[in-house]
């Protein structure tokens, strides 16, 4: 029986993290002298994988502007036909690297097509374009990323092979081997983030077992999609030495079991001061307006992955309803209560899905609460003359 249950045990991780660690380490630990490492990360054709490659530079870089631009073959990632595949890499922002450690770096990059036009999974370049015409209202964000973790075999880790663990309710910031499923990831990919360089700010156990969040923040503007982006590389990156699967997922379990999002917080200048609740109703209010055009930017399929969580059970509000509310996690927007009885602050939208992109989500954000306020107060004082 015990055999068996080693067996299983396994057969839920990957073949890869069962090499002799002890021998990988003594190649990771020779020298490089002055050379440095570079390791470009991408979003693929699919808009919701990572991809990366790695070079040598001759001394390390700086800055961003130290690192030259790549190329890549992009009918190998869905991003290119292969008559014409030839796709331009080129770095946005910089980190350091907690895998290979020394001076080696991560480097995130938008994808340019032959023509140097961004390609159509690179929702950067827009959101770019937005959060430099509202950046004079200093738009901040934070974004709270939940995943699951997944063996080899497609199961959440550490569930039954032909069952299910008891119900929710112990497993949410849960200790004890019985409640936290796999808290090794968690914490490993934490202090990845912070050596990195990465805002991540906290993270829990979530409610369905197997199933955590981080949270990162607080980044002003463009900032907020770079970072999560790398936060999710890392992710993905530490659960592969583990032999585990991060799935971002909205709903990766059918039934009672919670599914997975991405709430994100957003809060300009005149939220954060005195009198700022006024500024948060009226963003709320233009919000409601725009409910559909947000629900089909917040997944990479329009809504058809987002249908599956938000059904107005499992702290998740309908997805064809708008609502808000103080302290409210069945809302479509939450307003925390401190910021209720304060009168500034920031609120939550609780629409997207765990696999948005952040570029999308936050950009759409921006435009909808200050760029359509602007078009607004601009067409009131052509009224007025």
């Amino acid at each position: 029986m015990m055999a068996q249950t080693l067996h299983l045990a396994m057969a839920s991780v990957s073949v890869s993290s069962r090499l002799n660690k002890a021998i990988h380490q003594h190649y990771m630990s020779l020298p490089q002298g002055d050379l440095c490492q570079v390791t470009y990360i991408w979003i693929d054709g699919s808009g919701e994988g990572l991809r990366n490659k790695t070079r040598t530079l001759d001394r390390e870089p700086q800055g961003i502007e130290d690192i030259p631009e790549w190329n890549f073959d992009g009918s190998s990632t869905d991003q290119a036909e292969g008559s014409n595949s030839d796709m331009y890499l080129i770095p946005v922002a910089m980190f350091r690297d907690p895998f290979t450690l020394e001076s080696n770096k991560l480097v995130l990059c938008e994808v340019l097509k032959y023509n140097r036009l961004p390609a159509e999974s690179n929702l950067r370049s827009g959101c770019k374009k937005v959060m430099e015409e509202v950046k004079h209202y200093i738009p901040c964000f934070g974004m709270e990323q939940e995943y699951t973790l997944l063996g080899m075999d497609g199961r959440p880790y550490g569930w039954p092979q032909n069952g299910f663990p008891g119900p929710q309710g112990p497993y949410y910031c849960g200790v004890g081997a019985d409640n936290a499923y796999g808290r090794d990831i968690m914490e490993c990919h934490y202090k990845a983030c912070l050596y990195s360089g990465v805002k991540i700010c906290g993270t829990n156990a979530e409610v369905m077992p197997s199933q955590f969040e981080f949270q990162v923040g607080l980044c002003e503007g463009i900032e907020m999609g770079d970072h999560l982006w790398m936060a999710r590389f890392l992710l993905h990156r530490v659960c592969e030495d583990f032999g585990v699967v991060a799935t971002l997922d909205p709903k990766p379990m059918k039934g009672n079991w919670n599914g997975a999002g991405c709430h994100t917080n957003f809060s300009t200048k005149e939220m954060r001061e005195e009198g700022g609740l006024l500024h948060i109703e009226q963003a709320i209010e233009r919000l409601s307006k725009r409910h559909a055009q947000h629900i089909s930017v917040y997944d990479p399929h329009r809504g058809q992955d987002n249908i599956r969580r938000l059904t107005g059970l499992h702290e998740t509000s309908n997805i064809h309803d708008f609502c808000f509310g103080v302290a409210n996690r069945g809302a479509s927007i939450r307003i925390p209560r401190q910021v209720a009885q304060e009168g500034k602050g920031y609120f939550e939208d609780r629409r997207p899905s765990a696999n948005c992109d952040p570029y999308a989500v936050t950009g759409a954000i921006a435009r909808t609460c200050l760029l359509e306020m602007e078009e607004e107060e601009e067409e009131e004082e052509e009224e007025s003359t």
